[in-house]
């Protein structure tokens, strides 16, 4: 039995494919097939059922791919220790991030990792709730930054902040008449949304009315948009309100700042965490990760003082 082999068994429980797999770990699919093969022989079980399309895992296989990933891990925790014993960090780290945390996250956390960890290479992405899931059970990522909880099996949450709504109202609207604001003073026949897929979307319908989609047909027109910075624009030329997440708010000039409201207490929050998936071993780079990102949310967000109130808006599954 060898570490390329449970390499190449785990490629092909994730992916379902001999073929696929092949091309994931860079080498030709009879290589990949006969090793495999090898393994079934030694063990004297059958790992996959090749006879189902896609490929299936037998009940024993399944045992032994769990096993596997866990010999995997295991065996990278070695280069772990060895970093840890040197005070390095060094090699290669896949990150991902939702695109509504992005922008606000990343521009000042690459330049700043860049320069703390100089022999570290960050390859990053942004991607939606459900390609980080994915993207992680297939170990495509090593990590992600997005919003919690997921409660999925096998993905470790490492909650950093918890990140405040605000509502952003174009000029004229009632809401501004107040000093902060209820989900009650939200015109939901005139909030501007972000597409389907993004988890902070269904977070605003969660908070604001299931009625909402009925309320909007009514418009003249429907817009939805990809990104945050998009719907800012909607309500200044178009008017209505957007909700906005408040670290997209920091940069505002005085005349944007005063179209702002906060909500009374409890006010929507959303957890902000890192997710790994269950086998990730990198502690040291991942706590490193976390300092950095830190060091750039207000420590109002960071700390939770034991006597706030806060409403925190469950993220959808996508």
């Amino acid at each position: 039995m060898t570490i390329t082999q449970l390499e190449y068994v785990v490629a092909v429980a994730t992916y379902k494919s001999f073929v696929a797999a092949a091309e994931k770990c860079f080498v030709t699919q009879p290589t990949l097939s006969m090793q495999i093969q090898k393994l079934e022989d030694e063990l004297g079980v059958k790992v996959f059922d090749r006879n189902k399309h896609p490929i299936a895992v037998t009940d024993m296989g399944a045992i032994i791919v769990e096993q596997a990933q866990i010999a995997l891990a295991q065996c990278e925790k070695i280069n772990e220790l060895i970093q840890a014993q040197q005070k390095t960090i060094a090699g290669s780290f896949r990150f991902a991030a939702i695109p509504t945390v992005a922008p606000n996250i990343l521009p000042a956390l690459l330049d700043n990792f860049s320069k703390a960890y100089p022999d570290m290479k960050l390859q990053v992405n942004e991607m939606e709730t459900n390609q980080i899931i994915k993207a992680l059970r297939n170990n495509e990522i090593d990590a992600a930054l997005l919003s919690t909880p997921l409660e999925e099996k096998g993905i470790k949450e490492y909650p950093l902040f918890y990140e405040p709504f605000v509502g952003y109202f174009s000029k004229g609207e009632p809401a501004l008449k107040k000093r902060m604001i209820e989900p009650e003073d939200i015109s939901l026949d005139r909030i501007w949304l972000l597409n389907e897929g993004h988890c902070m979307r269904n977070q605003i319908i969660n908070l604001c009315s299931d009625q909402i989609q009925k309320l909007q047909s009514e418009r003249p027109y429907r817009y939805e948009s990809s990104n945050v910075e998009t719907l800012r624009k909607m309500v200044e030329k178009n008017g209505g309100m957007a909700i906005l997440p408040e670290l997209a708010t920091l940069e505002f000039n005085e005349d944007q700042i005063e179209q702002i409201r906060y909500f009374e207490l409890p006010e929507p929050v959303r957890e902000i965490s890192l997710v790994t998936s269950s086998y990730f071993v990198k502690d040291s780079v991942l706590q490193s990760l976390m300092d950095e990102i830190l060091k750039l949310i207000p420590e109002k967000m960071r700390v939770q003082k034991k006597n706030r109130k806060v409403l925190r808006i469950q993220s959808a599954k996508l």
